[in-house]
Order: C-alpha cells, then structure tokens, then sequence
C-alpha cells in the first residue's frame, strides 16, 4: 500500500479542525477585504484560491462578485467546500504540484502558509510553475507564508493545546530545514493518535530564487494581515506578491 504524504493524512482527519478551530472567518474577511483594496482587481476577476481548504478566503473573494476556483489535494476538505458553490464559485480535488486552467487566471492566492509541504525541493518547483502556468501574462500571485526566520528564532519546543475534550501534546524542532510539529493526544476512545507537520523552512531569497525559476517576480513584501512592512526579524508573516 503506497504511503500517504503527512499532510494527506493529517489535513483529511477531522481532528485537524478541532486544533486549529481559532483560525475564524473574521480574520479571513479581514485580511482579504486589506489585499483587496491594495490589489484593486478589475471586476469579475478570474481568481483560484490554490489548497483551499474547505474555502473560507475563496468564499470571502466570491462574496466580492469575482470568479473564484478553489483547489485542494484533500476530499474531506473540498467535500465541505462544495456545499457552498455558487455560480461564481467552485472547488475541486486537485494537487498544486500538477497544472491546470493553463493561462486562465487574473489572480492566485495560497493563503495560510499552505506551501512548503513537500519533502523534496523539486516538488516545491514544481508547484511553482503550476502556479505561475495558471495564471495569465500580467497576472498576479499571492503567497501567505510563515517568517522562518522569526519562527526558528521563537520557536517553543514543547506545548500544550486543550480544545474541548482533547487535549494536544505539541514538540516542535527545526531539522533539514524543514519545521517538524508532531501532535499527539488520546481521541475519544482513549486511544492514542500522532500526526506530523513538515513545513520547510524558506526565506524570502527563497522564494525569489524558486519563482523567478517559475517566470514570476517579486513587486511586493508584507510582514503581517495589515500589510504593514516586512520585517524579517519581527513580522509575524511573509506575504508576498510576484507578477507574471
């Protein structure tokens, strides 16, 4: 039996919710309604919310009247997304890694540090070039990342997450370059469960090296969901914008 990458497993379990149940539709509402007003897209904007998840910022940007598509590896995930299609919004089972809607679209976003998930460089390149192929000449990519460099500095080795009747043991460690989080705790029946997070750890030459290999520059760094500057020392994100 092949065996299924991290992500796979953890994101289509419903106890990756439950941990992380405070990222809100408020704080998605409004980071977009700040990215909007500095990005001014042209109505009915073709826009792909790429590892969607179960579409909070895609149903944010179709409540603005543009034309949103939503992709992400998990069915769990783009199963709850689905209930809230309209007819300028839709979702679908897809891997970053792999092209689509070649040319097609105004605007992408991978909110979330939603990239970095691969254990192996080249497919991080390649979801690159899938993203830059998706989207039109002239069009515009968003990538909410993680500081790496603010996390490595402050990163807590070992915690403890109560949500409801679950409580998450937390160790965390910075190893190859990539941001390790195991997660373990009891699930209802007292049995106990592991999930892993790898997360690499890049910066921002990072990923100007690896986009600029994609076909897209850099226009624009942001540190935090205020869009106030980027701080590689204290921000608390890496928002950046590459043009096609």
């Amino acid at each position: 039996m092949e065996k299924k990458d991290w992500f796979e497993t953890w994101f289509g379990s419903p106890y990756y919710k439950i941990l992380y149940k405070h990222r809100d539709e408020p704080e998605a509402q409004a980071f977009i309604e700040k990215l909007l007003t500095y990005l001014q897209p042209a109505k009915g904007s073709k826009m792909l919310d790429i590892a969607c998840g179960d579409g909070r910022y895609s149903r944010q940007l179709a409540g603005h009247g543009f034309e949103v598509s939503g992709f992400d590896l998990s069915l769990h995930s783009i199963e709850i997304a689905k209930e809230f299609e309209a007819d300028n919004l839709h979702f679908f089972v897809h891997d970053m890694r792999m092209p689509a809607f070649i040319n097609y679209f105004d605007y992408a976003f991978n909110f979330f540090t939603s990239f970095g998930y691969f254990a192996h460089d080249r497919d991080h390149l390649l979801a690159a070039k899938s993203f830059a192929r998706a989207l039109k000449k002239g069009g515009t990519l968003v990538i909410d990342y993680m500081n790496a460099i603010k996390i490595a500095n402050t990163l807590v080795p070992e915690d403890t997450i109560v949500r409801g009747s679950y409580t998450f043991n937390i160790n965390r460690r910075l190893e190859r370059k990539h941001f390790i989080k195991d997660i373990r705790f009891p699930d209802g029946d007292n049995k106990p469960r592991h999930y892993t997070e790898s997360v690499a750890a890049f910066e921002l030459a990072d990923f100007v090296k690896m986009f600029e290999t994609a076909g897209l520059s850099l226009t624009a760094t942001f540190g935090d969901y205020n869009l106030q500057e980027f701080n590689a020392s204290e921000s608390p994100r890496l928002i950046m914008v590459f043009k096609k």
